[in-house]
């Protein structure tokens, strides 16, 4: 005969107020990140959002004007003009900046450079050097008059081309942001190549594959994960540009102006034009472009047989 224990007080059996006990204790390990992560993410998002349904009049002040900012972005051409120039900072930079840090990295790995312990600090150590600092000394080295291309025309008597001028601010901004970021782009994949199985390369060496095949067979498809997060994080970066145009601008004023790239074109609008609202719209525009485009990049490289 079953004995049948009576239901606890309350109506429910230990077992499940154990799972509500142990559900609370969940909840209370995550609660000091949701809370931060609320008040530093979401409410700053959601202000934004709120900004941008409005817009400051001289006459009547403050009025809902609902999606009428969004349809001045689309047709906005100083914000298409900058969206242009990081787009194409992306297509050129990004593809250098990777292709380097993958070929440093391979070399790392690959167990014949001498000295591979120094050569990887000294590669990594440009991203320890803060952007500011490393815009401003870029900078020098770039000024015809006071920096190292003023000396090297006056010490050859040659003339030669202005780094700052506008058609090449934006390579010299790309050298920049490259000398940065190589190291950091590096060490991720070199530590993917740490994590490969050497029980592959055994099976590639008795296969008589050579070490390019074992490059393009084996190493570069195990990383495949690591090259698309540096990927996204550099996209993320590209249409984030800020740093570099608004320290170069000083010295560069002919060619950087204050809406050179959508992040300067925003921070103008807000802190030197007082156009808050409309500053808001065009960074959530810029929000969602960044998101559609990375969102892209991560499913295509996650594609199996991609």
């Amino acid at each position: 005969m079953t004995v049948i224990s009576p239901p606890a007080a309350g109506g429910r059996p230990p077992a499940a107020r154990r799972r509500d006990r142990r559900g609370l204790v969940g909840w209370g390990f995550i609660a000091p990140f949701m809370t931060v992560f609320a008040l530093v993410f979401l409410a700053p998002i959601a202000y934004s959002i709120y900004l941008s349904l409005y817009r400051t009049r001289l006459i009547g002040g403050t009025a809902f004007v609902g999606l009428d900012n969004y349809r001045q972005a689309l047709h906005d051409d100083q914000f298409w003009a900058s969206l242009g120039r990081v787009s194409l900072f992306l297509c050129v930079q990004v593809p250098v900046m990777l292709g380097i840090a993958l070929l440093v990295a391979l070399a790392l790995d690959s167990g014949r450079l001498h000295g591979k312990d120094f050569f990887r600090i000294a590669i990594f150590l440009p991203y320890a050097v803060p952007a500011v600092v490393a815009t401003l000394m870029w900078g020098f080295l770039y000024g015809t008059r006071f920096g190292l291309v003023g000396d090297i025309d006056d010490a050859l008597g040659v003339s030669l081309p202005d780094p700052l001028s506008p058609h090449l601010v934006l390579a010299s901004i790309g050298n920049i942001v490259t000398w940065e970021f190589v190291g950091y782009n590096m060490l991720i994949f070199y530590s993917a190549l740490r994590v490969v199985p050497h029980s592959l390369y055994e099976a590639a060496e008795i296969d008589g594959a050579g070490q390019f095949r074992v490059i393009t067979a084996i190493k570069i498809p195990a990383i495949r994960g690591a090259l698309v997060i540096a990927t996204i994080f550099s996209v993320i970066g590209s249409f984030q540009l800020f740093n570099e145009p608004s320290i170069l601008q000083p010295v560069a004023r002919n060619a950087i102006t204050t809406d050179y790239t959508p992040n300067y074109y925003t921070y103008s609008l807000s802190f030197s034009g007082q156009q808050h609202n409309y500053s808001a719209t065009v960074a959530i525009v810029m929000g969602l472009i960044t998101m559609v485009i990375a969102y892209v990049v991560q499913t295509r490289g996650m594609r199996k047989g991609a």
